[in-house]
Formats: C-alpha cells, structure tokens, sequence
C-alpha cells in the first residue's frame, strides 16, 4: 500500500548553530510571521494527530494492506443491532418457551423470505429467529422486521462462497450446532429449519411425546407408513443417514448431549480439499454415537420426506397426497436450479406472495 507522510524541513535553531549569524534589520519586521507559521502548522500536525487518535479505534489495517473501516458504526440503527445479543434475542422472540431458527447470509435472503411466507400460513412466524452469519442480513432483516434478526461472532465474510462442499459451506454449516447448543442453553425448546423448505402443514402437531431430539430420514427409499420412529440402523459407511436440515430438541441433557458430540465430530473431520467434508455426516455420527443415551425420535417420512423421494417419486406423492408438512429442496445444487424446481411445484411463494411476508418484497 502507499501511504501519503507528511514532510516538514527542520527549522533554523540558532542556539545550536556552530556559526551563528545575526540577521540583518531589514529582516527583523518577517521574524513574527515565520513564527506564526511554525506555530500553525504546530497547530496543524496536532490536530491531525487528534483526529486520527479518534478514528484509530474504527479503522483496521487488514492482511491486504488496504485502509477500511471497521465493523464499528456510527449509525444508531447499525450500532443497536451489533450489540443485541442472543439471549436478548431469545427472550424477545420466544413463544411458549420455543424458537423456530434458521441460519442465513445474504445470498440465501430469496429462500428465508419464501420459507418465512409458508410459516406465516402455519401462524408459527412470531416465534422464528434468524441467526444472520453476515451483518448486510442482520440490518436488512432488522430493518423490515425489528427484533427477529442476531448475529453471533465471529461474523463470516459477507462474499464467502456457499456452494455445496466447498470450504466456506463447511465453514457456515459447522456453526450450527454451537448455535443450537447455546439456545438449549438458555434453556428454550428449539426448532431448526434449512430455508429452503416450506411448510405445508403445522409441524409441531406431529411431534410427538416428551422425546429429547426429533429429526428427518433423509433417504430417498420409501418406507412403510407404519416405520419405525427410532434412528435407523447404520448403513455402508458405519452411520445412519439423517437430514441434519429439521431438527427440533428439547432442552434436555440428551439433546445437548448430542451438539457436543455434533461439534466434536466435525473437529474429528475437518474440511479439506480431498475430503470435502459438510456438516451432516458429523450429524449422524454423533447420533449413532450416543443412541444409548439420548432419546430420539425419527419423524415419519410421509410428513416430511427428503426431496429425493418428493420430487422424484411421483408415485409415491400420490400415495400419500394429504399427508406432506414440510418439503425439503435438496437433492439438488444451486441457487437458480432449486429456485426453478420451487417454482415448477407452485412452491416459490415470493413471487405472488411477498406481501405475507414479514419481509414483504426484497427485490
């Protein structure tokens, strides 16, 4: 980087030159301006030193060499947002001690509007949380709907790039379960829900008992309508194969039992270049891993079927027309394909809908 100093030639001292020479008398009358001049700009390089004492505190220097401002802002509306913390957030959100979270940056707000307008049908839209992983999401969420957007540091790069399994998917998927943990910290039942799902159906009435952790099968094989609901036994690679996209758990020991294990697990298999790791591997790991102890149920596949059975099976989906309540948009990669599959089954409700949501039109 180059930087601009400021350069000043050292003035005459007379009680240090070897050779001091009396100035003329005609000379004497310009002795107070050049005085007043040192004094100025004196004057001048200590305001600079002021101004920039501060802005020290909001400017960063980052690896690039390029001056930018820091996360810090004077913006009262940006400001008050920084500093709302999540058990603020919880408790401001919350209804009858539950939360329904997602986890969004920018480039998935589309799919958190669309998914919000299928919550709001269900009448369950008061008690959802969005944890924005960027702050552009945070302000914009905020700003239409007050209270129902935090963010948790560290903060991601706004432009990390979240394509299925690349680095910056693991780095924004592996903060899940540290997310989840906290809120069963804080001791609230917590739902979490991928966005680019809709709700056809109020969900909470099919769960069932007092279970400690409730999920989806994400294979794509039918089941019999009677399955069983306990976490199905392990396949070719060792482990179960669950979504880790729908997950509801209570705040018990055996459900934060299964986030740490979640959390260690993707510390066991980190992201790398040959082993483009994701979270959900580390999913089924930690079930399998703590089966014995943890009471889990498995939701039935009818209600809430994995998009390789839904938007594959056609058969199937006329089998069991009345009984879908949630539809996951996997199974498929990127933005503009999901967008397309959404909108070719009457799904993508943002484009005639946007006003039922609390986002209204982000266009």
């Amino acid at each position: 980087m180059s930087s601009a100093s400021l350069h000043q030639r050292p003035l005459h001292n007379p009680l240090t030159d070897p050779n001091p020479i009396s100035p003329p008398s005609s000379q004497t009358s310009q002795k107070p301006t050049s005085f007043l001049q040192s004094r100025t700009t004196l004057f001048l390089l200590l305001s600079l030193l002021a101004i920039l004492g501060v802005l020290y505190p909001y400017i960063q220097f980052p690896s690039n060499g390029f001056l930018s401002y820091a996360s810090k802002s004077s913006n009262p509306f940006e400001s008050k947002w920084r500093d709302y913390s999540l058990p603020k957030a919880a408790a401001f959100v919350a209804k009858n001690n539950t939360l329904i979270v997602c986890i969004v940056s920018e480039p998935y707000l589309p799919f958190l509007n669309n998914w919000l307008i299928s919550i709001v049908r269900q009448k369950h839209h008061e008690k959802v949380l969005v944890i924005a992983e960027d702050y552009p999401t945070l302000f914009k969420v905020n700003e239409r709907w007050p209270g129902h957007a935090v963010i948790i540091p560290p903060v991601l790069e706004s432009q990390t790039a979240h394509k299925f399994g690349s680095q910056g998917f693991f780095n924004f998927t592996s903060r899940r379960p540290r997310h989840l943990l906290q809120i069963l910290e804080l001791g609230y039942n917590v739902m979490y829900n991928d966005v680019d799902m809709v709700w056809l159906v109020d969900p909470f009435q099919y769960l069932e008992g007092k279970h400690d952790i409730y999920f989806m099968d994400d294979m794509a094989a039918v089941k019999p309508l009677n399955h069983s609901h306990g976490l199905p036994p392990p396949g070719k690679k060792g482990r179960p194969y669950i979504c880790s996209c729908m997950i509801y758990a209570r705040p018990t020991d055996g459900a934060k039992l299964v986030m740490k294990k979640w959390i260690e697990e993707m510390q066991i298999q980190p992201w790398s270049r040959a082993k483009k790791a994701n979270d959900q591997p580390a999913f089924n790991w930690a079930l399998n891993k703590t089966a014995g102890q943890v009471d889990m149920y498995l939701l039935p596949q009818s209600g809430f079927p994995t998009g390789g059975l839904y938007f594959r099976n056609k058969t199937w989906v006329k089998e069991t027309k009345g009984m879908h309540v949630i539809i996951h948009n996997n199974y498929i990669v990127g933005f503009e394909k999901k967008t397309k599959r959404f909108r070719d089954y009457g799904f993508w409700l943002v484009d005639d809908y946007s006003s039922e949501s609390p986002l209204g039109r982000l266009d």
